[in-house]
Formats: C-alpha cells, structure tokens, sequence
C-alpha cells in the first residue's frame, strides 16, 4: 500500500462515484478501478459496494476512510515541519553567550529571531572563547558569541556589531566631574580589568591601548566579568574601561563617562562564530538576522551621528 491507493481511495469515498472521484483525481476511470480493486486484495476486505447511483461504503470501508484521513493529517503534517525544517524555521539552535554583551546585543539579537522563527526553539549555554569554540567543533553548539575571535580553518567569523569603550567610574571619583574624560588622563588612576581567563582577551586589549597612550595601567584588581568590574568600580577599586553595552549595568555609586584623545582602536567588536561549511537552514536563517540586525544598527548609528551634527 502507498500514499496514492489512499488518496484515491479517500476521493472516491467522498464523492461516492468512481467517475466523479477519477474527474477530481485527474486520471481516467479504468486505473482507478483497478487501483481500489488492488487496495482491496491488499486488505483482504471489501471497501465499496456498487449502487445505481455509484458506490458506497461497508462497514470496513467506514472503519478505513477514518484511519486513512488520520493517516493523511499526519503525512500533511510531517511535510510540512520537514519543509519548514529545511526552510530553517522549526528545529533546535544552540547559542553561546558571554560576558557583557548578555546585557544589551545578545538579546536584542535572539529576540529579533524568535520574532522571525517561533517554532525554533533557542537554547542558551554560557561558555567562555575556548568553551565556545571546542563545543562548536564537537557540534554540541551551533553558533556562539564573542570577542576579538579570529577566524580559524574550521571557525567562521561574521562580525554583529562593534561598540565604543566608556569609562566606569565612583560618582564620588576625581574624573566623574567631567562629562568626557582624556584617555591619557587614565595613567593617574587605578583601573580594573576584565576578564581573566584565556588570553589574549579584553584584558590585552585595554593594557595595548593604554601603552598606545604612552603609559602602563595601574591595574587595582583582574577580575572575571563585566559585573564584577562595575561592582568593583562602585565599591572604589577604580575605574574600569566596559563596552558601551556593559553600561545598561546602573549600580549606585556608578557612572559612565566618554573619552576623549584616544588612541587607535579604542573601540571592541562583538562577532558570531559557526562551523565553515555549516549546512544547516537554522544557521543560515540565524545568520540572516544577525546580518539584517547590524545593517539596522548601522543605519541607526549613521542616523544618530547625522542629528549630532
């Protein structure tokens, strides 16, 4: 038995005439006796008792029409996830996260996917770079999210956003008079870094800026994460150079200042990383926001710069 005996035999149940059902079927009436006639044999049961009028059901024809229009809902249903699964809208996407960018990107991003995806369902896992990228290898992830990543021979890098460093600093502080704050200036005061772990990292990067300004950071303390460092900031460890997301973290005793006089490079991207070569219709449709999410970033950027000017 194939999908087709059931579908003819469903037609010619509902029309309850042959030459009707083969009209509705697009075929001539012949192939179709012959296919209700080879579906019976199977069976081993009669479907259909002649009348004047057509045809009409026995009593296994009844108890059949219902299995057959159940069997029928369930293949109508398996296509159409498989192909909403081939379209990358239905399945499971898992997404590492990190670090500051938790607090503002991220979620922006994985809300403007579930809004385009519903039915794919997004598990999250907090890995550090490392983590990140021998899960993704293991495919026990599909994407992940971090910074400063390179690509590698298996690793792919799609850049989301990049963000401009502020400064930290205790509303009691020195520099929190001044609404922008020289980079240079930062030499005359403890700072806190972040985070420790793997290198290079954010760390690196803050120490090659601050040597580009011409001096070595008095670092107070190294700690693992934004939070801690906003933490440490509002308990007068020092100040702490965050990416501007890091600033939707208002604890008292905090503020965030702008620089000013700084050096190259004073800024820090947020990429995506995936497997190359990656087929999945999930990754590519995850790609595709990311992509459409950073064009509407940029343009928002552009449009903020216009009106400041």
């Amino acid at each position: 038995m194939d999908l087709r005996h059931l579908r003819y035999f469903i037609a010619v149940a509902e029309e309850q005439n042959i030459g009707r059902a083969a009209a509705r079927l697009h075929i001539s009436q012949p192939p179709l006796t012959r296919q209700i006639q080879q579906l019976e044999e199977e069976l081993g049961a009669r479907l259909f008792l002649r009348t004047p009028r057509g045809v009409e059901l026995t009593e296994a024809g009844e108890l059949f029409l219902e299995e057959a229009r159940n069997i029928r809902a369930l293949v109508e249903q398996a296509t159409e996830r498989t192909q909403r699964a081939g379209q990358g809208r239905l399945g499971r996407l898992d997404v590492a996260i990190f670090g500051s960018a938790i607090l503002d990107r991220i979620p922006k991003l994985l809300l403007a996917f579930r809004s385009r995806y519903p039915d794919v369902n997004v598990v999250l896992h907090t890995m550090t770079k490392v983590e990140q990228i021998e899960a993704l290898r293991q495919r026990r992830i599909s994407v992940g999210f971090n910074r400063m990543v390179a690509p590698g021979e298996d690793i792919a890098v799609d850049q989301v956003s990049t963000e401009d460093l502020l400064l930290a600093v205790p509303a009691d502080h020195p520099l929190a008079r001044h609404e922008r704050i020289r980079f240079p200036d930062l030499k005359h005061h403890p700072m806190v870094l972040f985070p420790t772990g793997t290198r290079p990292s954010f760390i690196d990067k803050v120490v090659g800026l601050c040597n580009a300004s011409g001096f070595q950071p008095q670092v107070s303390q190294e700690v693992g994460d934004a939070v801690t460092g906003v933490a440490l900031v509002a308990g007068g460890f020092g100040v702490c150079l965050v990416p501007e997301s890091a600033t939707t973290l208002q604890l008292p005793g905090v503020i965030y200042r702008r620089l000013t006089d700084t050096p190259p490079g004073c800024f820090v991207d947020l990429c995506c990383i995936y497997r190359k070569g990656d087929k999945s219709p999930i990754v590519a449709a995850f790609r595709e926001t990311v992509q459409a999410c950073r064009s509407m970033h940029a343009a928002q950027a552009e449009a903020s710069r216009q009106i400041g000017n």
